[in-house]
């Protein structure tokens, strides 16, 4: 299967060292998006091409939209509302990391209303000491999986019924029965495993089909998998490390893609930044944390 190309154009005009967890916010028009190491939250206007950037106290990983207007967002051990009026955080939640190595890293706020989000052992070679935790809006932190070297992949079904997670370094993708009411997982099942050369799997969207968007962080593509595991398509994107796409714009027809610098011994191979180019296939919009989706 040959490689498909879209029309890619750039949003922003700095390169993000690990750019990742681009968020649609329907409210206010902006896709939110964090460069983890700088650290940094970003909100980027497309009407306006106006671009905030809020500096963070410590590592920020992953961010998630609320039901009060605040924002959710995964520190390196902490989960914290954040308050773009007042530049104010909050500590909500402080997961049990066990590993004094392990970082948090992708999170998304489920069709559960609660805030899920992964773990990762932050040396090289990563070991499998990670977890998935699901974080209730009474402040309930529950850990669903272990034994995951980096947590990564989650995305949800449009019906809220099935649950997408992966481990970047297993390297898997799996999906799960799931239960939007509950939160419930069950029948685990792995539908790919792609490898260096595929793009091994870091963060994914979910389009108004069920298909599931992989972002290959190996590879310069994106992979569009069926439900079912099987390889779709073969997006190659304009740069190296694509880390996660995001379907946004009023229409949900606009591709956005964060990506990450590539240095070895001090020589950067390739740079990461924002990219959207318009989706040959609409997107599904994102869950508000503290609210089961009304859309199930």
């Amino acid at each position: 299967m040959a490689d498909e190309t879209l029309t890619f154009t750039r949003c922003i005009d700095f390169e993000t060292r690990i750019g990742e967890g681009p968020v649609w916010d329907e409210q206010r028009g902006v896709l939110w998006f964090v460069d983890i190491l700088a650290p940094a939250l970003f909100s980027y206007d497309p009407a306006q091409g106006r671009v905030q950037r809020f500096d963070m106290p410590d590592l920020v990983t992953s961010v998630g939209v609320t039901i009060d207007g605040r924002l959710i967002l995964s520190l390196r051990t902490s989960v914290q509302f954040f308050d773009p009026l007042n530049g104010s955080l909050e500590l909500f939640v402080s997961p049990d990391m066990g590993d004094p190595l392990n970082r948090l890293n992708d999170g998304k706020v489920g069709p559960d209303g609660c805030f899920w989000v992964g773990s990762m052992h932050d040396k090289r070679p990563a070991k499998p000491t990670g977890a998935l935790y699901r974080i209730t809006p009474a402040g309930k932190c529950s850990v669903i999986l272990q034994g995951i070297h980096v947590s990564n992949g989650l995305a949800w079904a449009p019906d809220g019924r099935t649950m997408y997670h992966a481990d970047s370094r297993g390297p898997f993708i799996k999906k799960y029965d799931f239960d939007p009411t509950t939160g419930a997982m069950s029948n685990a099942r792995i539908i790919a495993e792609p490898d260096e050369s595929t793009g091994l799997p870091d963060g994914a969207a979910v389009d108004c089909d069920g298909n599931y968007w992989s972002a290959g962080v190996t590879s310069g593509r994106l992979n569009v998998f069926s439900p079912n595991g099987d390889l779709l398509r073969k997006i190659a994107v304009p740069m190296a490390a694509p880390t996660m796409p995001c379907f946004g714009g009023a229409d949900l027809r606009t591709l956005f893609l964060t990506g990450l610098t590539k240095e070895v011994d001090g020589k950067i191979l390739s740079r990461g930044t924002l990219v959207s180019c318009l989706s040959p296939v609409k997107g599904i919009g994102v869950s508000k944390f503290g609210r089961r989706d009304s859309r199930i």
